[in-house]
């Protein structure tokens, strides 16, 4: 689909390593201001956000919103505390997780 919109509309660019490159600059350079994540959903997009966050010692703020439970093992599914645990979100962070339908 993205070959076809490509052929379409020319200029197309997608740079998944640049894409990461700047979460991660965003989180490392806010010290001293203080960053939080809402995650709607989970997977991908939430690893990268949470691993940007680890690199300045995690966020201050943490609300997870999905329909994923912990106990099929799925980084979807993980609590906050499994990501104060690795340090993507600050131990002194009240995180909350909201089970959805």
């Amino acid at each position: 689909m993205l070959f076809c919109h490509a052929v379409h509309n020319p200029g197309l660019i997608i740079d998944i390593v640049q894409d990461v490159r700047l979460m991660n600059d965003e989180a490392i350079h806010a010290t001293p201001r203080k960053t939080g994540v809402i995650i709607l959903g989970g997977g991908l997009p939430k690893h990268h956000i949470c691993n940007a966050n680890m690199l300045r010692n995690g966020a201050d703020y943490a609300v997870y919103i999905n329909t994923a439970q912990e106990f099929d093992g799925s980084d979807s599914g993980a609590h906050p505390d499994e990501a104060v645990s690795w340090g993507k979100i600050k131990g002194s962070a009240e995180p909350v997780k909201v089970y959805t339908c």
